[in-house]
């Protein structure tokens, strides 16, 4: 698309094509693709979609309707809200299926909202960890103090963040769950913790023990606060009296679940979390080289069926409890970097002037860390370019996972994100191996795909 008026004219074709509004009983969007909820998906015209100029494909998975757009996924989703005008937080329709099904759908709705604060931090981050390691800023200066809470301030406050993002996706008031998160991070609760593992004094409410554990950072907790209250709300809603439910329905819903959350699920979260992040830390020890070999192969499947978001609890847990992340993070760059490579391959070999301008345009915003335009629009549709993905996804992977290489902060898995695997106070040889493995899947992967690749022969 080359003109801003076109985003407009595009967002009111698909919603036009989806249905119209009234099909939409949820929309958001993450770094490529618009996301439908649909009440009906039959009377969405996926055909008539995927011929739109400007759109790159079509997914269905895990109960959403997936518009591909690219890049410019958020200039279309600015137009088409406006469209759909502002309603009040409503649950989703649960996807139909198997039960992991209506997992990775919830999931995908609570994290996909959440990612670019979470790229913004990461990103500032590394670039703090370049300027410390250059010598730029030294880490006693008031600047590095300035530049390290401005970027840690997205984790630090991630429960508030996760709690608007799963009230709007379960279907419960966004600002008391933000509230709910915020309990959770109180300045004074955080105090009475530090002063009961200093004391040994039991933290107590009525009675009810309340486990002394730091929810700053964590990720479960607050999610299954946010669950509870998703069904504790409408009981307060519905047994409190009209006349005063303004009052009474909030204040039961705020008790209970404030309560419900420090005594029992915030600390069951807490020890999930820790559980998962020790399993995965133990893994790593025992063959750090499988799951990054495993993510780095297989990547682009998920991506397709954009069950992909999945992982991102799973790197954002590992980072926040361990501060960094080996499994998930790694294998993406190596996938995402091969990808991008096998595509530049084909645009230096085809003849083809539309492929070679499509495979150089998608190769490229590939190995920076999007790859849906040239998963749909290349790796898809040309065998030999899966095939190289698969290998250099595979052996980029292989090769992180065997050096340990850690992610620090996160971000969209690309050769632009490579600072990210800098760390604050530590040595240079984890960026080095990075480095290393981001261009071990690009050489592979251009390499297979530059020799199995031919251009189709037309009559």
């Amino acid at each position: 698309m080359a003109k801003k008026e076109d985003y407009g004219a595009l967002a009111k074709q698909i919603l036009s094509l989806v249905g119209g509004a009234e099909n939409v009983s949820n929309a958001t969007h993450c770094a490529t693709r618009l996301r439908f909820n649909l009440k009906d998906e039959s009377k969405a015209d996926t055909d008539a979609i995927k011929g739109l100029a400007g759109v790159v494909g079509v997914a269905q998975a895990n109960g959403q309707y997936q518009v591909i757009i690219g890049a410019e996924v958020t200039q279309v989703y600015e137009k088409l809200s406006g469209m759909l005008g502002t309603a009040p937080a409503a649950a989703a329709p649960a996807p139909k299926g198997k039960w992991y099904d209506r997992v990775i759908d919830t999931l995908t709705g609570i994290f996909t909202p959440i990612l670019p604060p979470l790229t913004a931090a990461g990103m500032i981050k590394a670039v703090l960890a370049i300027l410390v390691a250059f010598k730029l800023v030294s880490n006693t200066s008031s600047t590095y103090q300035v530049i390290n809470f401005m970027g840690d301030a997205t984790f630090y406050f991630l429960p508030i963040l996760l709690a608007n993002s799963a009230a709007k996706k379960l279907g419960c008031n966004p600002y008391l769950a933000m509230m709910l998160g915020g309990i959770l991070i109180h300045p004074s609760f955080v105090n009475l913790v530090a002063a009961s593992k200093e004391s040994g004094e039991a933290i107590t409410i009525f009675m009810l023990p309340i486990y002394n554990a730091s929810y700053s950072s964590s990720v479960i907790p607050i999610i299954l606060g946010v669950l509870l209250m998703s069904k504790v709300e409408p009981w307060a809603t519905r047994i409190s009296p009209k006349a005063i439910r303004f009052f009474t329905a909030p204040l039961l819903t705020m008790f209970i679940c404030g309560i419900a959350t420090l005594c029992v699920l915030g600390p069951v979260g807490y020890v999930v979390s820790n559980a998962l992040a020790a399993v995965i830390n133990g893994l790593s020890t025992l063959a750090p080289w499988l799951v990054p070999t495993i993510v780095g192969v297989f990547l682009p499947f998920l991506v397709m069926t954009g069950t992909h978001h999945a992982l991102t609890p799973i790197g954002i847990n590992n980072r926040m409890t361990i501060g960094f992340d080996t499994i998930i993070y790694p294998g993406q760059l190596a996938s995402n970097v091969a990808q991008g490579a096998a595509a530049l391959a084909v645009s230096i070999k085809t003849k083809d002037p539309e492929l070679k301008q499509l495979t150089s345009a998608t190769g490229i915003t590939a190995v920076c860390g999007i790859t849906e335009p040239v998963l749909f629009g290349v790796t898809m549709k040309i065998r030999t370019n899966m095939i190289a993905a698969m290998a250099g996804g595979g052996v980029g992977g292989f090769f992180m996972g065997l050096m340990n290489t850690k992610n620090y902060s996160g971000g969209s898995p690309g050769l632009l994100t490579l600072p990210s695997y800098i760390g604050l106070d530590t040595s240079m040889s984890n960026f080095y191996y990075a480095c290393a493995g981001a261009a071990i899947a690009f050489v592979v992967a251009f390499i297979v795909s530059f020799v199995l690749f031919r251009d189709e022969k037309k009559n």
